[in-house]
């Protein structure tokens, strides 16, 4: 039985760990054995989870600095704290004598942790020569700078064996986000979107508009532009905000508080892909799970992507939705600037007159990315 080690530290919201998780199952189903290392701040797990998991001391960002890492009570980390989690991987990576390892996001992405993942590579190599090395990566990376693209790409040409694509190239090549040489474009493999293999949600045929925004605090000014918008449209039609863990409760507090009385505003809920397939329109960022989740449910959508500071990845997919049909996007700092006003008009628009959906996108990450690890096992 192949054993395989993922490491993974989310930053900013759970969705890194979200996609970490799917792989980590996807892989399980496939008979392989699979430890899954999370460096980043605890999150709830199921409790029948297929896999391993081990937890990092954990490290996050605040807003969208994410040159300076912070501990849990947000202090910045120190250098006792980075060599534990260097060691805690190495250990791992020494005992479980792994078949493949597996870090998400790096090198494109998580440079700032460069050397734990360094290290567990080396020792992974160290106790098992034979080791097959892959990057695991969604479909839209953040804008790099040309000396960034340069050392990802000598990374892979030196340590990796090629780079998992968790996306669809007919939907939304990589080479939208970041320009892949022929070098690096030869080692990819494009896995289809990598969602949950869970049964469809029985709709909850409730007729709202349901708003949600990932498990960060970066949806707060999406959140009360929302609820601007609703006062503004009145109570014919319930409005439902669904607020991640990683708002404050003052912020939730504030919130639920200056919402008029026909919108509800609770914290996320696991029935989630229930209220979406049965909404009447869906109001959400445009993160990777998010979209998932958007394009399942199949009912009429806008986007509204988190674009603070240098962050693109959201913006482009947002733009590919909206060219595929699959969802109307708005920018919160676009040209025009987005108000409570034209959020009520295309409310009221997409109500009336949702797009012709024109694509379906490639969701079946998780049965392809196992074919693609077991070959590339094979070629090793």
């Amino acid at each position: 039985m192949p054993r395989i080690l993922i490491a993974v530290t989310h930053l900013l919201g759970s969705g890194h760990l979200v996609r970490a998780r799917h792989l980590a199952r996807a892989l399980s189903g496939a008979g392989h054995e699979v430890t899954l290392a999370s460096g980043g701040m605890p999150a709830a797990a199921r409790q029948d989870e297929p896999f391993a998991f081990v937890q990092l001391p954990p490290v996050k960002v605040e807003g969208v600095d994410f040159r300076n890492l912070l501990d849990e009570a947000g202090q910045p980390i120190d250098s006792e704290r980075r060599a534990m989690r260097q060691a805690m991987l190495s250990d791992l990576a020494m005992s479980l004598l792994p078949d493949v390892v597996v870090t998400e996001h790096f090198p494109f992405g998580r440079r700032q942790l460069a050397g734990e993942f360094m290290g567990l590579i080396a020792a992974a190599k160290a106790a098992n020569p034979q080791v097959l090395v892959l990057s695991s990566i969604r479909d839209v990376l953040v804008a790099p700078r040309t000396d960034r693209v340069a050392e990802a790409e000598q990374r892979i040409a030196n340590h990796f064996d090629g780079v998992l694509v968790h996306g669809d190239a007919a939907f939304l090549p990589l080479e939208a986000s970041w320009p892949a040489s022929p070098e690096l474009t030869g080692r990819l493999h494009y896995t289809g979107y990598l969602a949950d293999a869970v049964a469809k949600a029985a709709p909850i045929e409730s007729g709202e508009i349901i708003v949600s925004g990932g498990g960060s605090a970066a949806a707060l000014p999406l959140f009360e532009l929302c609820v601007a918008a609703a006062g503004l449209l009145g109570p014919a039609r319930g409005w439902r905000i669904l607020v991640g863990r990683g708002v404050s409760e003052a912020a939730f507090a504030g919130l639920r508080d200056s919402a008029p009385a026909h919108v509800t505003v609770e914290w996320a809920r696991p029935d989630f892909p229930a209220l979406l397939a049965g909404c009447a329109l869906s109001i959400s960022q445009a993160g990777y799970n998010t979209v998932l989740d958007l394009v399942a449910a199949g009912r009429s959508a806008i986007v509204v992507p988190f674009d603070a500071g240098n962050e693109t990845e959201q913006a482009i997919r947002a733009e590919a939705m909206e060219r595929a049909g699959l969802a109307r996007c708005l920018r919160l700092d676009g040209e025009t600037l987005l108000t409570p006003m034209l959020l009520t008009q295309a409310v009221e628009s997409m109500l009336n007159d949702a797009p012709e959906r024109g694509v379906t996108i490639d969701r079946s990450g998780g049965e392809a990315v196992c074919g693609i690890v077991a070959r590339l096992l094979e070629q090793r």
